[in-house]
């Protein structure tokens, strides 16, 4: 049986005159492979009775605002990505050529089901409302373009990470092997290679082994994009398939990309594959190359312990990446079990007095005789003196300029010391920063990416736009930019994560009273469901009273 849903568009309240009027109700037809909420074979009907076409209603109501929202029951919130159908009428559709592909001829079910969808939060009470839901990625029973007419392009852009190549790979590989796309070229050198930089033609025997090799084939940059002059290319070019990989400020900048795209009326997709090493990138599961990094990071850490273990009083320094998101330092740490202390931006630390970073290293070098400390760049720059500051630059990403926290810390433990004639010490500081970065993925990022490779191309025939791809408690989806670029992924300070790494290196948590209020507050609306916010000011005067 068919359900039936709401269809609903974020848009300003001036613009609401039509929802607030009559309740619009989508029903799919059955045995349909497009797409369902927004495809032109639908129909909607209002409570007055009269029904109009779902293409050009959306299309009419996503001009005044991007955001593609289906409501239904039970609290049920679908976050649905563009698709062409949205502001292309008529668009012919072809059978998936999977469908005679003989390495998919054991699989049971060819297709992802039109009505599949897949929740952000799993964890749920007996009366929660559904929540946030994202369509599952997978091939389509229609597609929208015929393989011979493909020709689609892939850009590498910001900073190096395991895992570019093999998205590389993969993409080119799963449109030539699954759909018959002859025409894939790479855009070299980042945004600005649209305009300024020669093309690579692509093609399963020349990336055969690129998987093996870390950065990326295409060279990457950081900045460049000027999106008239970019769409102006693809244009030119004849391209209708462009798959954008990379981190936030790539994919913000991929979200412009569509929206100039859908301005002029294109018939182009804009796929993003994000990419972030620091594991910064919200709603996903976790982004590739993060798993290879935490592997590579352990090489640090041991020769930190060796170096430390080796000499009296010795400290083993070392700086791993994570400018806003200490994930790789937490789960390094966690994995080695050799860190007596892990630093990382969202936890403020303190120097002096007690309870604060040297007293802990003293107590631990009179305890063991030596300790490692793992601190990620963007931790203590609050710390760092007005002069050594440049927080107000940044770099052609618009990422703000950090200085060296690792060298900075460094040198205040080695001044504290000597100041106090306490005992001496033997520091040492390693930053593994560009050797993790440039190494290739390790087997489960490889396999990870093949994933998400597969599952942008399957989106990009089936008509859909607009999207970033990427699994939602284990499932991959297709999510709208705005979903992922709004904020950052960030570690939870007040989660049993971060509580297992407390308990794993003994140190002090360097929080006061007032942070761990703060923390609880902002925390608690997300984390408990509507029955339970009564219960919010009996659980922040227990924390008051436990931090006192």
């Amino acid at each position: 049986m068919s359900k039936l849903l709401v269809v609903a568009l974020c848009f300003p309240m001036d613009s609401v005159y039509a929802s607030s009027s009559a309740t619009i109700s989508v029903k799919p037809p059955r045995n349909s492979d497009s797409n369902s909420f927004s495809g032109s074979r639908n129909r909607v009907t209002s409570s007055s009775g009269s029904g109009h076409k779902v293409g050009s209603f959306s299309r009419s109501l996503m001009e005044n605002k991007p955001h593609k929202v289906v409501v239904g029951d039970a609290g049920y919130v679908l976050e649905d990505v563009p698709h062409f159908s949205d502001y292309i009428p008529h668009l012919p559709t072809y059978p998936n050529p999977l469908q005679d592909n003989p390495a998919y001829s054991v699989v049971k079910q060819y297709f992802v089901n039109v009505d599949d969808t897949v929740a952000q939060k799993i964890v749920v009470h007996n009366n929660s409302p559904r929540g946030t839901h994202f369509r599952r990625a997978g091939p389509r029973q229609k597609v929208y373009f015929e393989s011979d007419d493909v020709h689609a392009c892939i850009v590498t852009c910001g900073g190096l990470c395991p895992g570019l190549n093999t998205v590389i790979r993969e993409i080119v590989c799963g449109l030539h092997h699954m759909y018959g796309v002859k025409k894939v070229l790479g855009i070299d050198g980042g945004y600005r290679g649209f305009y300024s930089r020669n093309t690579i033609s692509l093609t399963p025997k020349s990336v055969n082994d690129i998987h093996k090799r870390g950065g990326t084939i295409l060279g990457t940059s950081r900045g460049g994009h000027n999106t008239s002059k970019i769409v102006d290319s693809i244009q030119d070019r004849g391209i209708n398939q462009v798959y954008i990989i990379g981190g936030d400020g790539t994919q913000k900048g991929a979200s412009v990309i569509y929206e100039e795209i859908k301005r002029r009326g294109l018939k182009v997709v804009v796929a993003g594959i994000p990419k972030t090493i620091d594991n910064d990138i919200p709603v996903i599961d976790r982004s590739f190359g993060f798993d290879t990094a935490v592997e590579e990071a352990q090489r640090a850490i041991n020769a930190a312990h060796v170096e430390s273990e080796s000499v009296e009083n010795g400290i083993g320094l070392v700086k791993l990446m994570g400018r806003y998101s200490g994930f790789i330092a937490m789960y390094a740490t966690l994995a080695s079990r050799d860190v007596d202390c892990c630093l990382i931006p969202e936890s403020p630390f303190y120097l002096e007095g007690p309870g604060g970073l040297y007293e802990y290293i003293e107590k631990r070098l009179k305890e063991n005789g030596h300790m490692v400390i793992v601190i990620a760049e963007g931790a203590g720059q609050e710390l760092l003196s007005e002069s050594m500051r440049s927080m107000a630059k940044q770099d052609a990403s618009g990422n703000k300029l950090l200085q060296d926290v690792g060298l900075w810390i460094s040198q205040k433990i080695k001044d504290h010391f000597s100041k106090r004639n306490k005992m001496t010490i033997n520091l040492k500081y390693i930053d593994p920063t560009y050797m993790i970065r440039a190494v290739p993925s390790n087997a489960s990022d490889n396999v990870y990416c093949t994933l998400l490779a597969q599952s942008a191309v399957h989106g990009a025939m089936a008509g859909y736009t607009g999207f970033t791809v990427g699994p939602v408690n284990g499932r991959h989806s297709y999510i709208p930019f705005h979903s992922i670029i709004e904020q950052q992924n960030k570690v939870v300070i007040t989660d049993r994560m971060w509580a297992r790494l407390l308990s794993s290196t003994n140190q002090p948590s360097f929080l006061c009273a007032k942070d761990v209020i703060e923390d609880k507050k902002e925390e608690l609306p997300s984390q408990l469901s509507d029955h339970q916010n009564g219960l919010k000011d009996n659980l922040v005067k227990k924390e008051i009273s436990h931090a006192l």
